[in-house]
């Protein structure tokens, strides 16, 4: 059976292109060409990826992607025709999992679908992690506090476990933003921040005073040793 993406994008011409990309190179494709169409079919389908434009009518893309971070953790690679670091931020801190910049080239979207589904599936030989309460499984990309499941975007799991994996080593932003994104795709220190926060709210026990996912003032984040 063939990986389903969802396709949300209210111009036919991009929609057509990125539909007919995505089809050879093996995916079956849903379009929808409205944000609320795009819920009703994530509702319906539970695709496995979501590609999401963010100028859409009717319903904005970042409200599309509200209501998909509320439904779980489906990966989502979000199209924007802005190029400021504040929309293409926004995205990022509402949970997108990577974004392109129209014009965009064909092959790289397809690359940044591989990359991300890849990322989604692969399992991990890598034994779990415990720190106190908080359970980290890299076979199942899961992470468990005394026993109830945390929902994690694909970035954010990829940006626990490269931490809890190396306790007490401090990471740049820089360096994050290499191994978590893979790339320079990423637009700037804030972006790293706001995933940091984002993850701090959901696996500390007091977000405003996290004693897992440190602040090390002047040099970056580390995790704590167990």
């Amino acid at each position: 059976m063939k990986t389903t993406i969802l396709v949300v994008e209210d111009e036919k011409k991009i929609a057509t292109l990125v539909a007919k990309n995505l089809e050879a190179a093996g995916y079956a494709v849903s379009l929808a060409e409205d944000g609320e169409a795009g819920v009703r079919a994530f509702e319906k389908l539970a695709p496995a990826l979501v590609v999401l434009d963010v100028g859409l009518p009717e319903m904005s893309g970042l409200e599309v992607l509200r209501r998909i971070r509320e439904a779980g953790d489906t990966p989502v690679l979000v199209l924007t025709a802005r190029s400021s670091e504040t929309d293409k931020v926004l995205g990022l801190e509402l949970g997108a999992d990577d974004y392109l910049t129209k014009p965009f080239g064909t092959s790289e979207l397809v690359a940044r679908v591989r990359a991300l589904l890849r990322r989604t599936a692969a399992g991990s030989r890598d034994r779990p992690l415990e720190f106190g309460a908080l359970h980290v499984d890299p076979a199942r990309r899961e992470a468990t506090r005394e026993g109830a499941k945390i929902e994690l975007t694909t970035l954010e799991f990829d940006l626990l476990w490269f931490l809890a994996s190396r306790p007490g080593r401090v990471f740049s932003r820089e360096q994050l933003m290499e191994q978590v994104w893979g790339n320079d795709r990423v637009v700037g220190d804030r972006s790293i921040d706001s995933l940091v926060s984002r993850l701090r709210k959901k696996i500390e026990l007091d977000a405003d005073d996290p004693q897992l996912l440190q602040t090390v003032w002047g040099a970056g984040y580390r995790f704590a040793d167990r």
